[in-house]
């Protein structure tokens, strides 16, 4: 298997949101109510990834014609990457659930 591209906790986020299109706020504020307020992402931090997202063709500008609300979409190169990290990231957890669990043994 080839090593899948490793995706910060805030690109998997952003990502993650863009299963549907959305917008930048609603792209925040999802991540801000899924996680109870527990992962905020700014916006300076999240045009940033959007950027980046784009320019590796994961995501791609699904509308445009509001130049305030632009909305992306997962491509599906990018939706092949996050179900990758996902996998990943579930080898990740039942890692330390383990572990946590061997250490109360």
């Amino acid at each position: 298997m080839k090593k899948a591209e490793q995706l910060t906790d805030s690109m998997f986020y952003i990502m993650a949101a863009l299963t549907k299109p959305r917008h930048g706020y609603a792209i925040m504020n999802l991540i801000e109510e899924t996680t109870d307020g527990a992962v905020a992402i700014g916006p300076a931090s999240m045009y940033t990834i959007i950027k980046k997202l784009l320019k590796l063709e994961w995501i791609y500008l699904y509308d445009g014609s509001d130049s305030r609300r632009k909305t992306y979409l997962l491509t599906e190169k990018g939706r092949a990457v996050i179900a990758e990290d996902v996998k990943i990231r579930k080898r990740m957890i039942q890692l330390a659930e383990t572990g946590l669990k061997e250490g109360e043994e």
